[in-house]
């Protein structure tokens, strides 16, 4: 894909703010925390993913001349500031989570150290990079989880929104757990196996059915599966499949069949009764047709005979999620009087918006089974204790607490920007994302599975340190006054 490189790709009130800013000499160190509010799908969990895209983006942000011909055409910015945005380019820091990792509410996931001006513009880029991705992969991850065994393919390019939503969510799905897709530009650009069979439209080119699945078998016998429902599923399509597949299995290769429509249960088990009885216990049953984790849950618990599962609609538009709730506040500004930055809190009737001052870090406490016991969050000159127990506290900083000695703190944000260039070279498209998959599938096994429940999941803990507690209510002690 082409590199996105316009710096236009901001809401309109960033430039305005960044030419308010400019005016009054504000170019100074800021620190914003992206972090979201609630996991969707009313989940307990959700995946962080889209940073490899993100950092491709942020490292080429530039405004072109036509850009700023286009925003002089606006009347609205002076011409000295349009000239300090022609050498404009992102020369601040960025820590995030690696791609891949499960995420919880709250906590910072990108943290970006850069001029105000900078940092500002930068917000829309880093919320529609990660918000969108992010939802996809963590819908994935929970059709992923409701199918166990059975894989899951990707084939959502067609209802999926517009070309760059199909390309980020194909490239989302994988790191959420798809075995593969139906679109070929990804497979290509991301190293992505692709996949798939036929429409129903081939069936219906050739005089008969069983025509159609004699020549499909005849070009891909390696790969057949034959779509049955274009015309009766049990009276028609089996029937026709087992011959065209009994001329396969003669000649030393398998098949499979694929239900796109009905009674996915009832039929699958049908069909499944019929291969067997003809002998054919190793042909495969995968099926497609709005598919959603609940619906593949139920049908798992069911003990369908299904193999592999198409998914689309729901996967690559987040279903009945329309988005992820992630947001990007000012954590901390500039010091006028040199030394530390000082801390900077959001305050909201609704306490659940109140955001958590400074520049924080988030630690991982595994208890001594090796699972993950709670994230933290801290400020940035603070440290977790292996050898003591420590009492931490609800980021609400009510009465909710708990104490825990863990027998490892994993520290989850790293640098990935320094200066405006990457901390190391670009990745190949196809390696960074298998690393993602992997590093989500090493995740999630170290998460109790009363979290992963695709229903009324248990809630996992997020909690601040003494000191982060303290300054928060040092805050709100001093708006009181």
């Amino acid at each position: 894909m082409e590199k996105f490189t316009s710096a236009l790709f901001t809401d309109f009130y960033e430039l305005t703010m960044a030419q308010g800013y400019w005016k009054n000499k504000m170019d100074a160190p800021a620190v914003f925390d992206m972090f979201f509010r609630r996991n969707p799908f009313n989940g307990g969990f959700s995946v962080f993913a889209g940073l490899e895209t993100l950092i491709e983006a942020v490292t080429n942000f530039r405004f072109s001349d036509s850009d700023l011909d286009y925003l002089r055409s606006l009347n609205c910015f002076e011409s000295d500031f349009l000239d300090y945005l022609k050498d404009f380019h992102f020369t601040g820091t960025m820590y995030t989570m690696e791609e891949g990792s499960v995420i919880f509410p709250n906590e910072p996931i990108v943290r970006v150290h850069a001029n105000l001006i900078e940092a500002q513009i930068l917000e829309g880029l880093v919320l529609n990079t990660i918000n969108f991705q992010s939802l996809i992969a963590t819908k994935t991850a929970r059709v992923v989880l409701a199918a166990k065994k059975g894989g899951v393919m990707e084939f959502g390019l067609r209802r999926a929104q517009g070309y760059d939503g199909a390309m980020s969510a194909t490239r989302a799905t994988y790191i959420g757990g798809a075995v593969g897709t139906a679109n070929t530009l990804a497979g290509k650009l991301y190293g992505i196996p692709v996949m798939g069979t036929m429409a129903h439209s081939w069936i219906m080119s050739f005089p008969t059915e069983l025509d159609a699945f004699e020549a499909y078998a005849k070009i891909y016998p390696e790969r057949a599966i034959f779509l049955i429902d274009t015309y009766d599923t049990l009276n028609s399509g089996i029937k026709n499949a087992i011959k065209a597949g009994a001329q396969l299995v003669e000649k030393g290769y398998n098949f499979g069949v694929r239900l796109d429509s009905g009674d996915i249960q009832y039929l699958s088990q049908e069909v499944r009764k019929r291969l067997d009885a003809a002998g054919f216990p190793q042909a495969t049953i995968s099926v497609s047709n709005e598919l959603t984790e609940e619906i593949i849950e139920a049908l798992v618990a069911k003990g369908v005979p299904i193999n592999s599962w198409g998914v689309g609609t729901h996967m690559v538009t987040g279903g009945n999620e329309a988005s992820f709730t992630g947001v990007y506040k000012l954590a901390a500004r500039n010091n006028p009087e040199g030394g530390r930055m000082i801390p900077t809190m959001k305050f909201s009737d609704n306490p659940e918006k109140t955001t958590n001052p400074g520049i924080k870090n988030v630690y991982r406490l595994f208890d001594e089974e090796g699972m993950a016991k709670a994230d933290i969050l801290a400020l940035d000159d603070e440290t977790i204790s292996t050898t003591k127990t420590t009492r931490f506290y609800h980021p609400s900083i009510d009465y909710r607490q708990f104490s825990f000695k863990p027998t490892r703190v994993e520290s989850l944000l790293h640098k990935v920007i320094e200066n405006g260039e990457r901390t190391s070279p670009a990745p190949d498209p196809a390696v960074c994302l298998r690393k993602a998959r992997e590093n989500l599938q090493r995740q999630l096994s170290y998460l109790d599975s009363s979290y992963k429940r695709i229903l009324n999941p248990h809630i996992y803990k997020v909690s601040i340190t003494d000191e982060l507690k303290e300054l928060k209510l040092k805050f709100i002690s001093e708006r009181i006054k």
